[in-house]
């Protein structure tokens, strides 16, 4: 089963991947798909309101930010990891759970990176926002780290995420029952 969507001017066949027995998602994949990936930048790039820099997490958002960094003439952005790297000193982290891994996930931030958000107007960036785990999890990061977020944008929201106010989003996806008709 595939649901086709528009978004950014493009139409794209997402396979429907089961969350449970009665719950479906539409898998929304950047990796690869170079034309969809800068389109959406590009967009979103339009979109994006006064910020001295991006914040995203690791790792569909990773492709998204570089090119919307480079759409906004903008040389640096920071990326929480999923894990800590041997370079990383003084890190932060926050745990969350995604509706896309099902399980609970930490989300670091070095802390030299953190020093570069104190007081810094972020834009968070993601592909995808559904159960809003992975933006809470930003959100706290950029407090701990002293940061001010002055946006929150997605490409799609998913879900129950369509009806929140306070994400700007390209194009909402819809959740399937296990015989691919969207639920909302």
């Amino acid at each position: 089963m595939v649901y086709r969507m528009k978004v950014a001017g493009l139409e794209r066949d997402l396979p429907l991947c089961p969350i449970n027995e009665d719950l479906y998602i539409g898998a929304f994949i950047l990796f690869g798909d170079v034309e969809l990936t800068e389109r959406c930048a590009e967009e979103l790039a339009k979109l994006a309101p006064e910020h001295d820099v991006l914040l995203t997490a690791e790792s569909k958002g990773i492709p998204l930010i570089h090119a919307m960094s480079r759409h906004l003439g903008e040389n640096r952005y920071v990326l929480a990891r999923k894990s800590v790297k041997l370079y990383m000193k003084d890190v932060l982290k926050c745990e969350t759970k995604s509706i896309t891994t099902g399980s609970i996930q930490t989300l670091y931030i070095d802390g030299d990176d953190a020093e570069y958000l104190k007081g810094k107007r972020v834009l968070i960036v993601d592909d995808v926002i559904s159960t809003g785990g992975s933006l809470l999890s930003l959100e706290n990061l950029v407090e701990q780290a002293g940061g001010t977020i002055v946006g929150k944008m997605t490409i799609l929201a998913e879900g129950d995420a369509i009806g929140r106010e306070d994400i700007t989003y390209l194009a909402p996806l819809p959740l399937f029952d296990k015989n691919g008709n969207p639920l909302n």
